[in-house]
Formats: C-alpha cells, structure tokens, sequence
C-alpha cells in the first residue's frame, strides 16, 4: 500500500500537486538556462563525478557551459530572454544513462570485492 501511494504522490500525470511541482521547477530552471540534471553535485556523491568522467566532452563542456551561465545570471538578479527560455529543455537526461551504469558497476564490483575476501 505504502508503494502505490508513493508512486501516486510523485507521478505528475496522477497527481496534481506532483504536476504543479514540476511545472514549477521546469520554470525555474529554464529562468537560467539548467537542465534538471545539471544540479547533481560531482563533490557530494562519487558515483555523479564518474559519470560525468565517462561522459563525451561536449556534454561535459555544455554542462559546464550553463552552469557558469546560471551563475552569472544569478549574480546579476536576471533571467534569460524570453526566448531563449522557451528553447529551454529542463528535463531532457543526459546523466541518468551514465549513471545507472556507473552504481552498476559499482555494485558488481563490491560484490566481487566480497566474494574474494571469503576466499582469502
């Protein structure tokens, strides 16, 4: 019961106060120029920062790219032009693939680390 109530609190289509919250972060976020993946912290989980390691570089760079632009705008008490906000994709992934990889690969790998220790 717990899990089908969690998953109706945060699916947008089901409920309207999830669809009112994302429409308010997409907001947001265009306001600079970020994508929701853009606010991961490579300093804060390990896992982030090999993900962005294996990303290509151009990824990388448009990442940093709009990060600095965001921090800039901020700086100044603006937002992007109108324009430019409705080119805005918030929430198109690119580090989720990457991701997902990276906490597989993980975890293969702490089990293998377990399994030799047994062995020894």
């Amino acid at each position: 019961m717990a899990s089908t109530l969690s998953k109706w609190l945060v699916d947008p289509k089901r409920n309207p106060l999830a669809a009112l919250h994302m429409k308010t972060i997409k907001t947001r976020l265009s306001r600079y120029g970020l994508r929701y993946d853009d606010l991961h912290d490579p300093m804060y989980d390990l896992d982030i920062k090999e993900a962005l390691n294996r990303l290509p570089k151009q990824v990388v760079d448009a990442r940093n790219q709009r990060l600095k632009r965001a921090m800039d705008l901020s700086m100044k008490h603006e937002y992007l032009l109108e324009d430019l906000q409705a080119m805005q994709t918030p929430f198109r992934p690119y580090l989720q693939e990457m991701l997902a990889l990276v906490s597989a690969s993980c975890d293969l790998y702490s089990l293998y680390r377990m399994k030799c220790s047994y062995l020894c």
